[in-house]
């Protein structure tokens, strides 16, 4: 049994094109905070990465920002920074990486872009070599990962991956169903059995 008190979320600097995403972004903030665990993410004060924070914030919740110091600007204001009870500032990308990982017990990818891909990714290929069991979630707010999902079922058809019963998310589709979903995969070992494939869809 994975004990939880931490989920990072990986998610877009960027608003989007819909109001859904900022939306979900703010009930998940708001959900983890209502769990009693702690949010950890980029740090960004803007987008979905700032709807995270500040639902989580408005709720109470201890919230841990790790942004790179070249990106200060870029995803936040001195204000937002200012608001998060902790705040780790990298060299890098790699360092910001880590420190997510190491701090983390649970990973959340909500809608975003290449960043956010390439996060959720790193986080998978860990868990198929073996590196760690923590929950891993695809928010699928609105579709949004769909095409992810085909193509990861499309890899595994075409024998691209070899042990799949070590990379195994979760497929959430509501916002608020995450923190429970993620609670009942850690009770059990983090090996979720549904694979790639929408488990919960609205509570």
């Amino acid at each position: 049994m994975n004990t939880i008190r931490s989920i990072c979320v990986y998610c877009g600097s960027s608003p989007g094109n819909s109001e859904v995403y900022v939306k979900a972004g703010t009930l998940l903030g708001h959900s983890i905070a209502q769990a009693g665990l702690r949010l950890i993410y980029g740090g960004g004060g803007k987008g979905v990465m700032g709807a995270v924070a500040d639902g989580a914030l408005r709720a109470g919740g201890k919230v841990t920002g790790i942004i790179p110091r070249f990106l200060m600007n870029k995803e936040a204001t001195q204000t937002a920074l200012q608001r998060l009870d902790e705040l780790i500032a990298t060299d890098d990308m790699h360092q910001r990486k880590h420190a997510m990982f190491e701090k983390s017990d649970a990973f959340v990818a909500l809608p975003g872009g290449i960043g956010t891909v390439e996060e959720i990714i790193e986080i998978m290929t860990w868990a198929q070599l073996g590196h760690h069991r923590k929950p891993i979630v695809f928010a699928n707010v609105a579709g949004f990962w769909n095409p992810m999902l085909t193509l990861l079922d499309h890899m595994r058809g075409e024998g691209f991956i070899h042990t799949g019963h070590l990379v195994q998310p979760l497929v959430v589709d509501a916002a608020e169903a995450i923190v429970p979903a993620i609670l009942v995969a850690a009770s059990s070992d983090g090996a979720p059995t549904q694979g790639v494939q929408s488990v919960i869809d609205k509570m």
